[in-house]
């Protein structure tokens, strides 16, 4: 791996998301940073969310949603989303490795990497 270049733009884009429970859009990002007292042009957040995700410090996460999201755990895991509100939640029990191997046989891929989106109601959206 290359040696990581983190520009002052590039750490507090990522202190930010890593400081954030949500699951941050690029529009949440820019306007956390704004309530800072930071400007960033758009695509300077852009670039750089495409660079901490290539670099492997971040996730993009696409849920379904016109705009990505982003995530400061890398490690394997899912997420749930609310379909009522838009929460987003992660989702850290493991996928069943039998069903990864039944899709592989099923579809004859070896299968690399699974990113499974869930979508119901939050707790407080059903209880309304």
């Amino acid at each position: 791996m290359s040696k990581i270049n983190l520009t002052i733009q590039r750490k507090a884009i990522l202190d930010v998301i890593q400081q954030s429970h949500d699951h941050p859009t690029a529009a949440d990002i820019m306007e956390r940073l704004r309530e800072e007292g930071r400007s960033f042009a758009y695509g300077t957040i852009y670039n750089s969310l495409r660079y901490l995700t290539d670099a492997g410090m971040i996730r993009e996460l696409k849920l379904g949603e016109t705009a990505s999201r982003y995530d400061a755990r890398t490690d394997e895991h899912q997420h749930i989303v609310c379909k009522s509100c838009g929460r987003v939640e992660e989702v850290l029990t493991e996928l069943p490795s039998d069903w990864l191997k039944r899709v592989g046989e099923e579809t004859k891929f070896k299968v690399l990497h699974a990113d499974v989106v869930l979508e119901g109601m939050c707790e407080a959206c059903a209880s309304q």
